[in-house]
């Protein structure tokens, strides 16, 4: 059984298929229309949603709303949540501050699309009392119109912010009773079952009898497997509601990510040490899919496009992996083993991502190659750390991902530059050395040939800004 809010009143559930989505229940099983299926796949926000959560830890009572793609979320994910649609948003026949706002501005026309993006700027307005244009594009960046452009959309935004405040469903959250039950939350049919366990002891147990159960945490990649190829999983068990997975820690020179922790929670934490990869981590999706995705799951899915593998690789990342025989620790090098295959063993889950914390001379570079800026998969996608004695490379690691069937290092690159004086002359030899080290795959996205002179030409851009800024005195260095 699951039991979670519906725009303010309780709902338990049962004997529902566990592959179900949340826009599926809402549109089949609830009659509730507003949220719309435009793609399937969590790219043009038609279907977005908020989704309420309890703040964890110390008996908080606080929820936080935040916009998600209800097409690749699954129910079984809702226990203890409060799903809000945009049919659930009046009350007493008033028009939240958005809708009017829009009414106001003129920003809809066909419709279609509209109801996705007043969620998503209810969303922004729920998190915040004020806001800037980018914070507007930002909350804006996962919804598609074909009709209106945006400048009424964005109008109405801003101005959402000057209407005071109606009694709707977002500000007049119910009183939240824990929900109480003996067994593990979830969706069970008889063919198919949904687990969504809250500690790693239930997690452990259930992975004992289910070792060939497949794990979800955000599934904004596992779930289109069910949106766009129709499959059905047998046994599903989620990581989102373990709180051990989501913490986010320090200890001396080290850095924990909890691997089922999502970007969104991962990214103002982490821009103390790396606001690189934060600014990296925005062109991840968009907010709703950071509102969900794991860093975890983008790196247990494998995928050599995938953006954070290199990130991490070139981070000098481990990984923390357990399963009922215990904890072990593997360096994400070692990791992936080839095309969607890795490390891990039945029954075996990432615990977390462990990061050394940047040494005082270290610069990053990270750069991703897409169609679009946002919302987009990289064709290439590079990741570049040096730490620097003077003009002289003490420590490189260059990775890549698009580049072949896993993220992987640029071994030759790299051995062409650690102990080399940082000059045009040995980045030349390491660009040159990359035809060595990849011979990528032409696909949908990007030719060979393109792929690798892009790496090339990333290495031959990074080293033109570090230089400029050690020119200027941006960096210095030990």
């Amino acid at each position: 059984m699951i039991k979670f809010l519906l725009n303010g009143s309780w709902v338990m559930e049962t004997e529902l298929d566990p592959n179900m989505s949340v826009l599926r229940y809402l549109r089949t099983k609830r009659g509730l229309s507003g949220s719309k299926e435009g793609c399937a796949s969590g790219d043009c926000g038609a279907c977005t949603v908020l989704i309420g959560e309890r703040s964890k830890g110390n008996g908080s009572q606080t929820v936080k709303y935040h916009a998600v793609n209800s097409c690749i979320t699954l129910l079984g994910a809702m226990h203890g949540k409060h799903i809000v649609t945009v049919d659930g948003l009046n009350i007493n026949e008033e028009t939240h501050p958005v809708q009017q706002a829009m009414i106001a501005s003129h920003g809809s026309q066909c419709g279609f699309c509209t109801p996705g993006i007043v969620m998503s700027l209810v969303g922004l307005r729920e998190s915040q009392t004020s806001c800037s244009r980018k914070d507007v594009l930002e909350s804006l960046s996962g919804n598609l119109c074909r009709c209106t452009g945006y400048r009424p959309i964005i109008d109405a935004a801003m101005a959402s912010f000057d209407v005071a405040d109606n009694k709707n469903i977002i500000n007049t959250t119910p009183a939240w009773s824990a929900p109480e039950q003996e067994e593990v939350a979830g969706l069970h049919t008889v063919d198919a079952d949904y687990f969504s366990p809250t500690s790693e002891a239930e997690l452990t147990e259930l992975l004992t009898k289910y070792p060939g159960a497949r794990l979800i945490a955000g599934g904004t990649d596992l779930a289109l497997e069910i949106s766009q190829n129709y499959r059905s999983f047998d046994c599903l068990i989620s990581l989102s509601d373990i709180e051990e997975l989501t913490e986010l820690s320090e200890a001396g020179n080290t850095l924990y990510v909890g691997a089922a922790a999502t970007y969104s929670q991962v990214m103002p934490w982490l821009k103390t040490w790396y606001p690189e990869v934060v600014e990296l981590f925005e062109r991840i999706g968009s907010l709703q899919i950071r509102n969900r995705g794991t860093v975890g799951g983008n790196i247990a899915n494998a995928s050599p496009i995938a953006d954070t593998p290199p990130v991490l690789l070139a981070l000098d990342a481990s990984l923390e992996l357990a399963s009922t025989a215990g904890r072990r620790v593997l360096s994400l090098k070692d990791f992936f083993l080839s095309y969607k295959q890795t490390q891990l063993q039945n029954g075996e889950y990432i615990r977390r991502i462990i990061l050394p914390k940047p040494e005082s001379n270290a610069i990053v570079k990270l750069y991703k190659v897409s169609k679009r800026y946002e919302d987009d998969i990289s064709a290439v996608m590079a990741a570049f750390y040096l730490e620097l004695e003077g003009a002289r490379i003490k420590t490189v690691r260059l990775a890549f991902g698009g580049m072949a069937a896993v993220p992987k290092y640029a071994d030759h690159a790299q051995t062409k530059l650690v102990g080399a004086e940082f000059t045009e002359a040995s980045v030349a030899a390491a660009i040159s050395a990359l035809g060595e080290d990849f011979a990528p795959l032409s696909d949908v996205r990007a030719s060979s040939a393109y792929r690798l002179k892009t790496a090339q030409n990333l290495l031959r851009k990074a080293y033109l800004e570090i230089a400029n800024n050690m020119s200027l005195g941006v960096f210095s260095h030990a």
